[in-house]
């Protein structure tokens, strides 16, 4: 790190040190067994993927190193490990964000948007009367992307949550587990319909789903620090934004280019900008903590710059399901191979790493979704 660079960073630690930590808990006070929840670093910490496997295009490769091909890539950069703790009374406490999760949530008994909120609002698990129906990024933040659906491995750690896949006898498939939170979409995807975005425990997608039936959905209620999830940015005027809620730096603008994701991983490694040369492609997790649901097309706040606002964003993060697909956000709309908004900006979906996507010509997956394997890059790097 430059010296300049270190000047800046100093001032912002020293900014964030003397007003940073959030409030946390919604009634009571004292430790977690009476009610509250302990203050973290972070307001937003994000945790880790869960990935510590190296991939190519194609196939699980060695570890590389720096200036070989693929380095840069989730594994490269390990980040804050779950940390879980079973509260022995029907929760789990997450140690890194200090948010509180219910163990089991409504298995067995799927059930609308509109009753999961009430669900949540009457639920008295462990003794406290706060639940509530989690933000998609709080849900983001206790998944794992090691998940794979062809092998029966939901995207989350089933040694401390409960999960099962939906029974087949009723209709549902394996891929229908799909969890409520409390993110209505501010547009219409398809014809004009109102839907709310859910994270997917099976396939480890973030899509909408319809406010008005006729499927039903898991809820997994949540209790806990109100900000998690919040971005506090600063346009820091060198080309760069900090957050100052998770500690990360972007790239305030991306230099309007599409790439496969060999091409992105060495663009965001190499990139040098403001006087930092350790930049980075951003993992799923991190790309998605961006990603402002208030808004649509594009799903970001307009502190960024965004030269193509329907662009789709490489994350560095492999999609265990397939080696030669890599997840990526759609701040633009996710569409269909039509051009049909189908998921909605902020939709998390999966391209393939390089190829032509006129081989795709109806799309990929079961909503037929469009392929476009040439994405924009939007670097990252840790600020303190």
């Amino acid at each position: 790190m430059k010296k300049v660079a270190a000047i800046a960073l100093i001032m912002m630690t020293l900014s964030c040190a003397s007003g940073g930590s959030s409030s946390v808990g919604a009634s009571g006070n004292g430790n977690t067994a009476q009610g509250n929840l302990p203050a973290v670093a972070n307001s937003y910490e994000v945790v880790a993927t869960g990935v510590h496997d190296f991939f190519d295009d194609f196939t699980q490769i060695r570890e590389s190193s720096p200036g070989e091909p693929f380095y840069g890539q989730d594994a490269d950069y390990p980040g804050i490990e779950f940390s879980y703790e079973d509260n022995g009374d029907g929760t789990v406490t997450d140690l890194n964000t200090w948010l509180m999760w219910e163990q089991t949530p409504n298995l067995g008994d799927k059930m609308s948007w509109d009753d999961s909120i009430d669900y949540c609002d009457e639920a008295t698990t462990g003794g406290y009367g706060d639940w509530r129906v989690p933000t998609v990024k709080e849900l983001v933040s206790i998944t794992d992307f090691t998940g794979n659906i062809n092998t029966s491995t939901p995207y989350l750690d089933t040694e401390y949550f409960d999960f099962e896949y939906p029974d087949a006898s009723t209709g549902d498939r394996d891929i229908d587990a799909q969890y409520v939170s409390n993110n209505v979409y501010v547009s219409t995807v398809f014809d004009g319909q109102s839907c709310f975005f859910g994270f997917n425990f099976a396939d480890g997608r973030i899509k909408y789903y319809p406010l008005d039936g006729p499927q039903d959905w898991y809820v997994r209620c949540v209790r806990g620090q109100t900000e998690y999830g919040e971005n506090d940015f600063t346009d820091n005027g060198d080309g760069t934004v900090t957050d100052m809620a998770t500690g990360l730096m972007w790239q305030k603008s991306d230099d309007g280019v599409t790439r496969n994701w060999e091409n992105a991983l060495a663009y965001a490694e190499d990139l040098e900008l403001a006087y930092y040369d350790d930049w980075r492609l951003p993992n799923i997790k991190e790309l998605q903590s961006i990603a402002d649901y208030s808004r649509d097309d594009p799903a970001i706040d307009p502190i960024f710059e965004t030269a193509d606002p329907d662009g789709w964003f490489w994350s560095s993060t492999t999609a265990y399901e397939q080696f030669d697909f890599a997840m990526y956000m759609a701040f633009g709309k996710a569409t269909d191979y039509r051009g049909v908004d189908v998921h909605g900006a902020g939709a998390m979906r999966s391209d393939p790493k390089a190829g032509d996507p006129a081989d795709y010509p109806t799309g990929h997956g079961p909503q037929n979704d469009e392929v476009r394997a040439f994405n924009y890059v939007r670097a990252v790097r840790v600020a303190f």
